[in-house]
């Protein structure tokens, strides 16, 4: 891992929230310090997110944003463990993946995993899921709080645009919704991406 903008290092020195945009290659958000594997302009930190996040001290990030980085996560359930720790309480994380239903994901060789509806539950309290399904919280002691999970689709063609706004509404009407999705109707309308907005629990 390695610092390169003076300015983040200053930031952090003076103790300053930072905000970070994990996998930004070369055009990062505005106001966000870029992270990613490849050092090219527009990145301030080098960084492997298969590794720990060193450079950084904990509760130093009140914001984080990722947008189709981390299917190329090996050591995923180690990353969230220092997402959590580098995050100030309160502080909002928002991840966008591919869906398990995306077929252009499967072309990709660098993905190793994908995403559903209910992946980040498996940092939430039973009692804070959604009742329509637990899931096991035993893999890790890492907690986060889940404020929005939405599915969204593809708006490449005329097709895609006439229908699948309708599609979106419906389909994230409500926690249960999304799950009829997922089980009945994801292999026959295809989702491009899912986006989750999550806080951590300290």
């Amino acid at each position: 891992m390695k610092i390169l903008n003076p300015d983040l290092e200053a930031s952090l020195r003076r103790g300053e929230a930072i905000k970070l945009e994990l996998g930004s290659g070369g055009k990062r958000r505005s106001g966000f310090f870029g992270v990613d594997i490849l050092e090219m302009d527009g990145v301030d930190v080098v960084a492997d997110l298969n590794e720990p996040l060193s450079l950084f001290p904990d509760n130093c990030c009140d914001s984080i944003f990722s947008s189709h980085a981390f299917e190329h996560v090996d050591k995923f359930m180690q990353l969230m463990k220092e997402i959590h720790r580098i995050m100030k309480p309160g502080g909002r994380v928002e991840i966008v993946v591919p869906h398990f239903s995306n077929v252009y994901g499967f072309s990709d060789p660098t993905h190793v995993r994908f995403f559903g509806l209910y992946t980040m539950n498996y940092f939430v309290d039973k009692a804070k899921q959604p009742k329509v399904r637990k899931v096991p919280v035993f893999y890790s002691d890492t907690r986060f709080v889940v404020d929005l999970v939405r599915i969204e689709f593809y708006r490449a063609s005329f097709f895609d645009k006439l229908i699948y706004p309708f599609i979106k509404t419906i389909v994230n009407f409500s926690s249960g919704t999304q799950d009829t999705y997922e089980r009945r109707f994801a292999f026959m309308f295809h989702a491009r991406q899912i986006r989750y907005v999550m806080r951590p629990e300290k």
